[in-house]
């Protein structure tokens, strides 16, 4: 069955009209909008092969449609329009963040709260200097037969071990050998900087433990890349409350427990090599107990080796356009604030979720 222009007309005026009102959408609904010139019968035969193909759904109560997580996905890459942001928007986002900041960590506080009032959702901002942290030490321990404890210490004190089976017999000697060797050539370097080369030379002088260094080298720089310095901060859960999709009290607790740091502590690494704003549409979540819900991140540049994420968490029913205008308005501002010569202050965020 093929994806015509006119189906994928009438899947973007199905989620355009349940974004609005939060209600399954019928084929008159579609057939009063100025530019539908389709028959009501040809909009029901297109919803019907619409919900065939996957797109969108009808619940069990009701004689309309909603769309599918498919059907989100599609609107967001192909269909929904461009929001332009009102100059009150933009005057009122501008003015939030105009001010400047001292510490990080209450600016990430502060824009998480700037970013909720902003679009109305649970927001979430991240700062991050990533790859930054080097390795001051390594130690390995035997561990009986067969298994070695590798110890790293990073450059802001924090240690890390490993259980190692051994691919190969190995004495106290040997480990001694390779620890020197490990701590001579491999200390004070950034993730980025474990090359190729440096693994070959490594192997080279590590003797009888040779095929413990690609382990090694592997749990090190996943270590680096982890270690660098975070900061997160979770704001506004209680808007999801005022949402039709959360009246039921039950789905809402389920929801709302679900935001919080650790639920959301895998998205900035799914932002480390995109560009732009990324959208994850329900099951695409990296985390479980995120699948029912949709979240629009963005990366704006703090200076100074650091990188920030902003994004909010809400229904699939979300305004994509209009979010994903706001957030990426606020990252353009938040970079232009950040980057300028004089350290930027972000204003007092208010003591409750407006």
């Amino acid at each position: 069955m093929e994806l015509t222009e006119r189906k994928k007309k009438v899947l973007r005026s199905v989620v355009d009209l349940y974004i609005r009102t939060a209600e399954p959408v019928g084929s008159k609904a579609i057939t009063e909008l100025p530019d539908m010139k389709y028959s009501s019968a040809t909009i029901r035969n297109e919803m019907a092969e619409l919900t065939t193909m996957g797109y969108l759904e009808q619940p069990h109560t009701s004689a309309g449609r909603i769309p599918s997580a498919a059907g989100y996905r599609l609107y967001v890459d192909e269909l929904m329009s461009d929001y332009r942001l009102s100059i009150d928007e933009t005057r009122s986002i501008s003015t939030a963040i105009e001010e400047k900041m001292q510490r990080v960590d209450k600016m990430v506080e502060k824009v998480a709260k700037l970013v909720s009032q902003a679009t109305d959702l649970p927001a979430i901002s991240v700062a991050s200097r990533h790859g930054s942290a080097t390795v001051k030490r390594f130690d390995l321990i035997l561990a009986g037969q067969g298994s070695v404890i590798l110890v790293v210490m990073l450059s802001s004190d924090e240690v890390v071990n490993k259980l190692i089976k051994l691919p190969v017999s190995v004495t106290e000697t040997d480990t001694k050998l390779l620890g020197a060797v490990l701590n001579a050539a491999m200390t004070g370097l950034t993730a980025d900087e474990f090359t190729a080369e440096l693994l070959e030379k490594v192997m080279a002088a590590a003797g009888v433990a040779a095929a413990l260094v690609p382990v090694i080298v592997d749990f090190t720089t996943d270590t680096l890349r982890r270690s660098g310095s975070t900061n997160m901060a979770v704001a506004g859960h209680s808007r999801l409350l005022g949402l039709p999709e959360y009246r039921d009290v039950d789905k809402a607790q389920k929801v709302l427990s679900s935001i919080d740091e650790d639920a959301l502590s895998n998205l900035p690494a799914v932002m480390m090599n995109e560009h732009g704003t990324k959208v994850l549409v329900g099951p695409e979540n990296v985390a479980q107990e995120l699948k029912d819900t949709s979240v629009v991140m963005t990366k704006f540049d703090i200076g100074d080796g650091m990188q920030g994420m902003i994004g909010v968490v809400g229904p699939t029913r979300m305004d994509y356009a209009k979010v994903t205008a706001r957030l990426s308005y606020f990252a353009e501002s938040l970079s232009k604030l950040f980057t300028k010569p004089e350290t930027p202050q972000l204003p007092e965020a208010p003591h409750e979720d407006q």
